[in-house]
């Protein structure tokens, strides 16, 4: 199936899906999409085993994809920028410390945790696993998802300290966990003859994270100079654009981290807009861009999720230990986040609930699925392929579904309190 075909499929199904969802459903976005795509594909899954002919067409169509391919190296820097581009970096610093531990330390931990509780459970339940490959998996499924995250932030009401700290970590968090993502993966690929040393990790993690904080406060630096007093939207587009495809490239090429670059440029760039360094009519048209691309690119990845239900291994034992580390997952990331908020409460204090809302509204998204993908070379892949899905699936659509009564009812049980005599 040739990219035309497939293009055309992708955004008929996303405006399908969206149509519906907005018409009918009336979920949050992220939540309806994908329960669409799902539900069509559980459809041709009953179809396939009909028509020989559908099965090939739905496998041709999900190897022209190449969700990880598609996702890490086109969508993610489009979204990952857009996402930083609305950030307040004035109120961010006020939080940087809370946002800097949990997009680090809580990514560290949460990764060690899920990483030895999977390989104890799939041992014991004889699914052959390594330790190096069940570390990988803890890699891929401890971050946050910024746009799963920012998507659900979008339509509910939350307080603007607690909105910043979790769209903060998701954004940072992603990049770390791509890091020690690569890390992992190094680990499982080398062997004795290419071992991999402690110093090659600490060089590796130096060039993927100082060296994406540098280039991107450099591109940063540069697009906010030539869109200083600019006063034409549509070269002010292009810039930002530029900056995007150019930056994420040229981080490819040297191999710095990506991810990293996009959000230090987005929000160095949304600051200067912030300022009032442009003509207001120019900042206006360039938000509405960025936002409307955003909301394609966020859609389209929705459906994507939703297409990779196909690919699934429905075994018992598999569906069993998925339920099992979803469990876990909650469990590390309530571990994760209230370790560096114990550690903090020395200088600042924080409320319980915000540990709670932050632990249940940590959710996993697209990036989990692409680099669970992106790793086939890996023996069992298929089984990580399918955890990972269960877990992202619950994390959308249970934990997206349930955040926002959660966030209500706490919001009532404070304002009670503080009525209470």
């Amino acid at each position: 199936m040739n990219c035309h075909s497939i293009i055309g499929i992708l955004i008929s199904l996303t405006a399908l899906a969206s149509y519906i969802n907005y018409k009918y459903i009336k979920l949050p976005k992220s939540i309806g999409i994908t329960l669409i795509i799902m539900l069509l594909m559980l459809i041709i899954t009953v179809s396939k085993s009909l028509n020989n002919n559908i099965e090939d067409l739905i496998n041709n169509f999900l190897l022209g994809i190449n969700f990880d391919y598609t996702f890490l190296h086109g969508m993610l820097s489009f979204l990952l920028f857009a996402g930083a581009l609305h950030i307040n970096i004035i109120e961010l610093k006020k939080h940087r410390w809370i946002i800097l531990s949990l997009a680090t330390i809580s990514v560290i931990i949460s990764t060690f945790i899920i990483a030895y509780c999977t390989y104890i459970l799939t041992q014991y339940l004889n699914i052959n696993l390594s330790f190096t490959t069940c570390l990988i998996f803890g890699a891929l499924i401890s971050p946050t998802d910024p746009i799963a995250v920012l998507g659900i932030l979008k339509i509910i009401k939350v307080p603007k300290t607690l909105e910043l700290k979790i769209a903060g970590e998701a954004l940072f968090n992603d990049a770390m966990a791509v890091v020690l993502f690569f890390i992992a993966s190094s680990l499982e690929y080398s062997n004795i003859h290419n071992p991999l040393s402690i110093l090659n990790i600490i060089i590796f993690f130096l060039q993927q994270s100082l060296g994406g904080i540098i280039l991107g406060l450099i591109l940063g630096f540069i697009c906010s100079k030539l869109l200083k007093n600019m006063d034409n939207y549509e070269i002010a587009i292009i810039i930002t654009l530029s900056v995007v495809t150019g930056g994420y490239a040229l981080a490819h090429e040297i191999k710095t981290c990506g991810p990293i670059v996009m959000v230090i440029s987005g929000l160095a760039i949304g600051n200067t807009i912030k300022k009032g360094n442009m003509n207001k009519e120019t900042q206006i048209r360039l938000y509405s861009f960025w936002e409307l691309l955003d909301e394609i690119l966020n859609a389209t990845l929705f459906v994507l999720i939703g297409i990779e239900f196909i690919g699934l291994i429905f075994d018992k034992k598999i569906i069993f230990v998925s339920i099992i580390i979803i469990l876990i997952t909650l469990l590390s990331r309530w571990v994760s986040v209230i370790i560096p908020v114990i550690i903090l409460t020395q200088f600042k204090k924080f409320k319980h609930d915000t540990i709670i809302v932050m632990t249940w509204g940590g959710l996993r998204g697209g990036i989990s699925i692409a680099l669970a993908l992106s790793i086939k070379d890996i023996y069992n892949y298929n089984i990580i392929i399918t955890i990972t899905y269960f877990v992202v699936i619950f994390s959308m659509i249970i934990q997206g579904i349930t955040i926002k009564p959660l966030l209500e009812y706490i919001l009532i049980k404070q304002k009670k309190k503080k009525n209470t005599p």
